[in-house]
């Protein structure tokens, strides 16, 4: 698959305040975002997950490295016409508290689409799309938080871009507002857009990423899908079928399908380590070619918590 982004070697450090030591946030970073990826970027506060957003829509410069968007250096690309293929939504609910629901998505989709009727059809479009169609006349500060975030998100993705740059869009927002945010989200990178997703939940990030990367200190530590990286240190999940029927049960042909890791039989519960996507496919594929019936079953399944851990040492959570 194309790469829509390709970070290359990137290191970005803050200016000195007063007598502090210069930052470094941003320490070596190279990293690939395929074209209708949905990437998580996880990390503890501080480990560089905003300035890393930051760098990608240019409100800041690298002292070193490179950035390419369609293979062409984001140096070289002029502001106003890159961001305009760009949505950003920031973790601070950034909207103007004098203007209305619907004013505050026209204004910032006005910043791109200057037709009006399309404009206007791209308003509605956003309003609906996050639910807000019944409060498009009140203020930000009549909004719940939740709703706040749904405005956010209708801010930044408005003007249709093709790349979706989220930084923690779901933080102190109530059950409903995060799950209408996250199937709109889902719903948007099913038709085809890109989505880079900084979050600590880490429950968000399994269930709808396909892409992670683990960031620490500035420094890219690992990447790949939640297969990969439980792999990566030593982690798989465990698919257990009770009460399984052994009469056409052959071990060393189950062995044989590749993604799995260790088989073992405890009198008729069959465990089945589970290393990438594909293999849980390919399993039921096995057992109902050989007409082999199971009770019941259960997924033990290591967290993004615990591989996280495994890998930086930390808690994801531990600072929050």
């Amino acid at each position: 698959m194309e790469n829509i982004i390709h970070i290359e070697n990137l290191i970005y450090e803050y200016p000195p305040e007063e007598e502090k030591e210069v930052l470094r946030a941003i320490r070596g970073i190279s990293l690939d975002i395929e074209r209708g990826s949905f990437t998580a970027i996880i990390g503890r506060n501080g480990s560089g997950k905003s300035t890393l957003a930051k760098l990608l829509m240019k409100f800041y410069s690298a002292q070193e490295g490179d950035i390419f968007v369609d293979d062409i250096n984001l140096k070289d690309l002029k502001n106003d016409s890159y961001r305009k293929q760009i949505g950003y939504v920031p973790q601070e609910i950034a909207v103007f508290d004098e203007l209305s629901v619907y004013d505050n998505i026209d204004f910032f989709c006005g910043l791109y689409i200057q037709d009006r009727a399309t404009r206007k059809q791209y308003v509605e479009e956003a309003i609906e799309f996050v639910g807000l169609n019944d409060f498009r006349k009140f203020v930000p500060k009549k909004l719940s938080g939740g709703l706040k975030r749904r405005l956010n998100l209708a801010c930044g993705l408005a003007h249709k871009p093709e790349l979706l740059i989220l930084d923690e869009p779901t933080v102190a927002v109530d059950p409903q507002s995060r799950n209408a945010i996250l199937e709109g989200i889902m719903d948007l990178n099913k038709k085809g857009m890109t989505v880079i997703y900084t979050s600590h939940y880490m429950d968000e990030v399994e269930q709808i990423c396909t892409r992670i990367s683990i960031i620490d200190k500035g420094k890219l530590l690992a990447t790949g899908d939640k297969y990969e990286l439980k792999k990566l240190v030593g982690l798989t999940d465990t698919l257990i079928l009770k009460d399984i029927d052994m009469k056409n049960l052959d071990l060393s042909q189950l062995e044989s399908i590749e993604g799995l890791g260790k088989i073992s039989l405890e009198g008729s519960n069959l465990s089945i380590g589970i290393q990438d996507n594909l293999a849980m496919t390919h399993i039921f594929a096995y057992l109902e070619n050989n007409d082999i019936f199971f009770k019941g079953m259960d997924i033990i399944s290591p967290s993004l918590n615990d591989v996280f851990l495994e890998i930086t040492g930390k808690q994801l959570r531990d600072d929050l």
